[in-house]
């Protein structure tokens, strides 16, 4: 099982990804890009959320950025844990740069049942 954030853990969700198919999702969920820099102790990874997805890399599409932790994105992306990405925006641990407008669109729209079962089997693939 890859370390979350490595470059296997990556193809792994690649592969995760092409093998999910369509993910049926809600059009503000299927038209959002946002780009997410993770910074921890000794390094930063840039990753973006792409068509109900996760992507290595900074999407061109994405006009917000959010500054966070591996763990906060760990509980906010794969677990869906809104509660936990509320708490973290009200303390700091997200900072978003760009258009807010993009971050309602997350709280407003629910996740298919197909994005949720790629994101439950994209965590159970991450060590």
């Amino acid at each position: 099982m890859p370390a979350f954030l490595t470059d296997d853990w990556f193809e792994t969700v690649e592969k995760l990804s092409a093998d999910a198919g369509d993910l049926n999702l809600p059009p503000a969920l299927a038209n959002l890009a946002i780009n997410l820099v993770v910074a921890n102790a000794d390094n930063t990874t840039e990753v973006s959320l792409e068509g109900g997805k996760i992507h290595k890399g900074l999407s061109p599409n994405a006009k917000t950025t959010l500054n966070m932790d591996a763990e906060t994105l760990r509980k906010v992306f794969l677990e869906f844990d809104m509660a936990a990405a509320m708490q973290a925006f009200m303390t700091g641990k997200i900072k978003v740069q760009g258009d807010m407008s993009q971050l309602m669109a997350l709280q407003t729209a629910k996740p298919s049942q197909e994005q949720k079962d790629l994101f439950k089997r994209v965590l159970e693939h991450t060590a």
